[in-house]
């Protein structure tokens, strides 16, 4: 119950962060920017087009990292658009370029490291980041962040480049955040094991 708790309090930061960037005229990278770069071509409800979007990644999913890994990671981008699609309700309103850059990257980077704590992802190019992680050791942050730059530079005709420096600025910052409570957990781990082995060992010599 307690890691279905934090997933869902996972995809609700990322949704929040979604919307900041929505009413910043912003995008972020992944299958979220693609969803949203054409939910402003072609004015459909961006839950809708991030979930269709989702449906090829499934299958790598499930030949690469499992069943249970897939069956969390398709409820966890369900639960996403489920939840943006709030946004529909709410008035209209905007938010400043820097603001929305700035926030909304902060926001979607600790609700991505709630998910992937919890061996959960929002698809994507999050499915290929954890999984080049656990095959190859690599940053999942840094993954992400060259993934994402490579929608957003896409996304320049439709955006703008001031636009597309922002989102730029957006998906460092979600990658900052990534890398940063990674490695966190990377450091904290011999912490405890070395903490574990010198107990035993006192035990021991008992």
């Amino acid at each position: 119950m307690k890691r279905w708790t934090l997933i869902f309090i996972g995809c609700l930061l990322a949704a929040f962060g979604v919307v900041i960037l929505k009413h910043s005229d912003l995008v972020t990278g992944g299958t979220a920017g693609l969803s949203l770069s054409i939910a402003y071509l072609s004015h459909l409800p961006f839950s809708f087009v991030f979930f269709l979007i989702n449906i090829p990644f499934y299958l790598f999913s499930m030949l690469r990292m499992g069943l249970s890994f897939t069956v969390t990671t398709m409820l966890s981008v369900t639960m996403l658009s489920l939840l943006t699609g709030i946004d529909t309700w709410l008035p209209a309103f905007s938010i400043p370029y820097w603001a929305g850059a700035i926030a909304g990257g902060f926001v979607i980077g600790i609700g991505l490291s709630l998910l992937f704590k919890n061996s959960a992802s929002l698809g994507g190019s999050n499915i290929l980041a954890l999984f080049l992680q656990k095959r190859y050791g690599f940053d999942p942050g840094k993954t992400n962040f060259v993934f994402d730059l490579m929608v957003v530079l896409t996304s320049l005709y439709t955006i703008g480049f001031i636009k597309g420096f922002f989102s730029v600025l957006s998906i460092a910052v979600t990658s900052r955040v990534i890398s940063y409570y990674k490695n966190g957990y990377a450091t904290k781990k011999p912490a405890v094991k070395k903490e574990f082995v010198l107990t035993r060992q006192a035990s021991l010599s008992k």
